[in-house]
């Protein structure tokens, strides 16, 4: 894909749309730097300024970031990205929990339609890494297996908006992991409903994988509750 010289009003508006188009077509990769201001300026057949306020613009929205010294790096490669996650970070545990319910239950549904053999392969593995975190009670390498595999339930499910929206929604995802985490639990119970999703996606029972999904996360709100009127008990 080329940039293509503007040839009406608002140019502005025509810099960034071009530059969003090339970002969400992937041509500029996320943790990519973009063309340096003089090479952006012959392409576009625009001056230098109309060059400053699109990229300036981009920055805003939150695709682009520009690193003192070192140039202007695609940041992310949806608005929406930057977004939701400032949004996110405004709500409660409760509240992120609710929304991963909604998301994950469609996604583990869609995936046990089209699940692949080489998407098997990658829940087998990384419910084996989930398991081997659990049991050495490793809690990082625990949310981390944990998170590859809900994003590689939801990318079995090839919904590219469904997938886009949940890469997104990964700072939060993890943050709310994170206040919910009991290990000790997590081999008794968490780990098995994720490994009664893994095996009804395997077997292809919509139904029974997205049960499995409300499981779990029910399992995950009452351990916040617990926590919070223990905290309201002190």
């Amino acid at each position: 894909m080329e940039l293509k010289q503007t040839t009406r009003s608002t140019l502005v508006e025509q810099v960034v749309s071009q530059m969003e188009s090339l970002i969400e077509s992937g041509h500029w990769p996320v943790g990519s730097r973009i063309p340096v201001e003089p090479e952006l300026v012959k392409q576009l057949g625009v001056s230098r300024n109309t060059v400053r306020e699109g990229v300036r613009a981009l920055i805003h929205a939150g695709l682009l970031t520009a690193r003192q010294g070192d140039g202007t790096y695609v940041r992310s490669s949806s608005s929406l990205g930057p977004a939701l996650v400032r949004r996110l970070r405004r709500s409660n545990a409760t509240e992120t929990l609710e929304v991963r319910c909604a998301l994950e239950q469609e996604a583990a549904r869609l995936a046990a339609m089209r699940r692949t053999p080489e998407d098997i392969e990658t829940f087998r593995s990384l419910l084996s890494a989930c398991d081997a975190a659990a049991v050495a009670q490793d809690v990082e390498g625990y949310i981390e297996a944990d998170l590859k595999l809900h994003h590689a339930i939801v990318r079995a499910t090839r919904n590219s908006v469904l997938i886009d929206l949940y890469e997104h929604m990964t700072d939060a995802l993890e943050s709310s992991i994170d206040q919910t985490l009991d290990l000790s639990i997590i081999v008794d119970g968490a780990f098995r409903t994720h490994c009664q999703m893994v095996d009804a996606i395997v077997a292809q029972d919509p139904a029974s994988a997205a049960e499995a999904v409300r499981r779990y996360i029910r399992e995950s709100l009452n351990l916040l509750q617990e926590d919070v009127r223990k905290e309201d008990s002190l």
